[in-house]
């Protein structure tokens, strides 16, 4: 019987590792094994995972059980770490109930799909399904809508998010290959605009689809884990701006293609103690609308609290909290990771927070 795995796909700060959380706390004795895939060379994504407390988080018989891979998107690595990781993880003694893979807020879930008809694992793990995640808040505000009227409020106020920026694709290759979308955050958009966001969305993926509304992730993982779809049969459904990429040879481990990943860029900042958040969150604001940020996610050291503070921005949308203990031995630092399209001034950001 093939161990079934569930993609987690969905754009930056929809909240997939939110999600990821619940699934983990609500696992119900299933033993779930988590890959993290990261866009940048801080591990945000799998420290925020860990750092809930979670029982099963922590590592097991010497073995981690978050496989974080950061060297890059998956679909563009996935020869390299992709492959070694998914074998690494069926040999071990103790097998997963199920696999659950959040992919970078900037991969294509495709590419990645199409890797588990390689021979080496094929025969012993099934795409259970690919559940995309949507930040229907950022939608109602027109970011990446087909909508011409709502992507010309847009540009009024940011010329790069016009229907030809390489954001709109990714954010439609993630919709088409969905089994499931979770239209995430609707605690913040009115009901009527709900009902048009679904509407549009459903009109632009593939049939049957199912569509769930929540916020803050809060779903049973009986409805995510078990879709039973196979997704990796079901590629020629699944249409991609970037067909053009992706070879038909299953078997070729040199699986390299150009999707405009270089549009992109990060780089981690390291501050020191940070005693006012909110000042800094102030400074991150200006940073984001001076310099076209998408994303800032990271920690700081608060002096005098014994937790860790968490900061997460998309756009001009931030959020922060303190989520556990700094642990005795170790070190408090605060660290940011910012992440925007390729050619950021990362000197002047550096500059601007140590200022």
């Amino acid at each position: 019987m093939k161990i079934p795995a569930t993609v987690i796909t969905g754009f930056l700060g929809a909240g997939k590792t939110t999600l990821i959380r619940h699934l983990l706390e609500n696992a119900n004795g299933k033993k779930i094994a988590l890959v993290i895939n990261e866009f940048g060379d801080l591990g945000v994504d799998r420290e925020m995972v860990k750092g809930c407390g979670i029982a099963g988080c922590e590592d097991e018989d010497g073995n981690d059980n978050v496989i974080e891979l950061a060297n890059g998107c998956i679909c563009c690595t996935v020869a390299d770490e992709f492959l070694p990781t998914m074998e690494a993880l069926l040999e071990r003694d103790n097998l997963p109930d199920h696999i659950v893979i959040e992919t970078s807020g900037l991969a294509l879930p495709k590419p990645l799909v199409k890797a588990f008809n390689w021979p080496e694992i094929k025969t012993r793990v099934t795409v259970d399904g690919v559940v995309t995640v949507i930040d229907t808040h950022a939608v109602d505000m027109g970011r990446f809508a087909d909508d011409e009227a709502t992507i010309q409020k847009v540009r009024e106020s940011d010329e790069s998010l016009d229907h030809d920026n390489p954001l709109e694709e990714l954010f439609e290759d993630q919709l088409q290959c969905a089994d499931m979308v979770l239209l995430n955050k609707t605690d913040l958009v009115e009901a009527t605009r709900l009902t048009e966001i679904k509407s549009d969305l459903q009109a632009r993926v593939r049939d049957h689809v199912k569509f769930i509304e929540t916020d803050h992730g809060q779903v049973d993982p009986a409805i995510l884990l078990g879709l039973d779809a196979a997704a990796e049969d079901d590629l020629h459904h699944r249409h991609s701006h970037h067909e053009h990429d992706d070879h038909d040879d299953d078997d070729d481990h040199d699986h390299h293609h150009d999707h405009s990943h270089d549009e992109f860029e990060s780089f981690s900042v390291s501050l020191g103690p940070i005693a006012d958040p909110v000042d800094l969150e102030n400074k991150l604001l200006a940073l984001v609308d001076a310099h076209d940020i998408l994303r800032i996610k990271g920690f700081l050291d608060v002096p005098g609290k014994p937790m860790r503070h968490v900061v997460q921005g998309v756009g001009p949308r931030f959020q922060r909290y303190f989520d556990r203990p700094w642990a005795n031995d170790e070190p408090r630092t605060s660290q940011l990771v910012i992440i925007g399209k390729h050619g950021l001034d990362k000197t002047a950001i550096e500059e601007a927070l140590a200022s």
